[in-house]
């Protein structure tokens, strides 16, 4: 990729207004954003300032289940693209700065890993709290670039420094961006479970967050930046995810970390389809001329109809609600334990018969704030209303 091929510009929420595959997407779209809000009502815990872990549904019901500040700092993320009144409905009359300050006191206070740390900082400085300053020194204080971390924690990590300014924060950004991008196996195309840990009989399997968070972090970058090697290994990685896409749009679970093969195709989760494919690639293709807008819309298209379930859907207009994933009927996550040792001896094999002993078509019934908070800001309320003005 030539220097001259990325566009630099401030990090900013999901945009579509790169993106030329719009063709059917935008009804879904508005339906699956006003589920979000209203779903995102249900999982705030006034009385904890926090999200809710999840939802399950139990019969009829659907109950809350624990808090998570993790999943908190996503939900304000997609949260801080919407109307100001509007959030702080959500948020039972707190305003995203409160429910943002009284995060980083939680973070900072139990002295959270680096995954959280980024998060909460991400969410501190969009949310306009006023302890985004000690957001950012708790992350730093963490050594995002040195220390053994899981990769998803390092690409937020760089997402989080991508929007800084300070002295300090550039240079942790910059060394931040090294040691992911000396993670990626361009053999594989992508990237590894963990970045600087020790080697398991599982190393060799990476997951999708594992690609879709560091093609974030590094379109961030190139953003912020102009970095041109950032948005070609972004890029690199899309293509790969792209490539391996299922027939029907799924975006599968595993990879093989060194060739970049399918190593166990299940669960497919709906975050993946909805949210998490389509912000990575609206970012790239904010900073290159990659067009990755049709695997999005494919993936879409598996919500609308999974063949899994013989055409019906994980979206549940009863249950205003969209379930988590399609899972296959094993027991203890078998298949994914059998295809890592088969994978392990000869990458892109199958177990024979995995598909009848273990067949997919298990609906999890549970939804989490973080799915939700990432579908907004996949999708942000401006960028929906401009393509369906046009």
């Amino acid at each position: 990729m030539r220097p001259e091929s990325v566009r630099p510009a401030a990090m900013a929420a999901g945009s579509l207004t790169a993106w030329r595959d719009w063709t059917g997407v935008s009804p879904l779209v508005t339906e699956l954003r006003a589920m979000a809000l209203r779903g995102l009502a249900r999982m705030f815990r006034a009385d904890e300032g926090l999200f809710a872990f999840t939802t399950r549904r139990l019969g009829d019901r659907i109950e809350l289940e624990g808090v998570s500040p993790r999943y908190t700092a996503i939900a304000l993320i997609g949260l801080a693209g919407e109307d100001a009144d509007q959030a702080t409905a959500i948020l039972a009359g707190q305003t995203p700065a409160a429910v943002a300050d009284r995060l980083v006191e939680r973070v900072t206070r139990e002295n959270r890993g680096i995954g959280d740390a980024a998060l909460a900082c991400w969410a501190a400085r969009v949310s306009g709290g006023t302890r985004h300053a000690d957001a950012l020194r708790h992350l730093l204080a963490l050594a995002p670039a040195t220390r053994p971390c899981p990769t998803v924690d390092l690409s937020w990590a760089l997402s989080a420094l991508s929007a800084e300014s300070s002295a300090t924060a550039v240079a942790a950004r910059a060394t931040a961006a090294v040691r992911l991008m000396a993670a990626f196996e361009p053999d594989a195309g992508g990237f590894p479970h963990l970045v600087g840990a020790g080697a398991g009989w599982r190393a060799h399997v990476s997951c999708f967050a594992d690609q879709v968070y560091p093609i974030l972090a590094l379109s961030h970058l190139a953003e912020r930046t102009g970095t041109p090697d950032a948005a070609a290994m972004a890029r690199r990685t899309a293509e790969h995810i792209c490539r391996a896409q299922g027939p029907a749009g799924q975006w599968w679970w595993h990879y093989h970390a060194r060739d970049g093969s399918i190593v166990e195709r299940y669960p497919v989760y709906a975050v993946h389809q909805h949210a998490m494919a389509p912000m990575a690639l609206a970012a790239l293709e904010r900073v290159c001329d990659a067009a990755v807008a049709g695997a999005a819309a494919r993936g879409l298209d598996w919500l609308r109809a999974a063949p899994e379930l013989e055409g019906a859907s994980l979206i549940d207009p009863h249950h205003d609600t969209v379930w988590r994933k399609v899972a296959r009927r094993e027991p203890a996550k078998a298949a994914r334990y059998i295809q890592a040792l088969v994978t392990r001896v000869r990458p892109g094999a199958t177990w024979p018969s995995l598909d009848r002993l273990f067949p997919p078509g298990v609906v999890d019934h549970e939804c989490r704030p973080y799915e939700l908070g990432w579908l907004l800001y996949a999708w942000p309320v401006d960028a929906v209303r401009d393509r369906e003005a046009r």
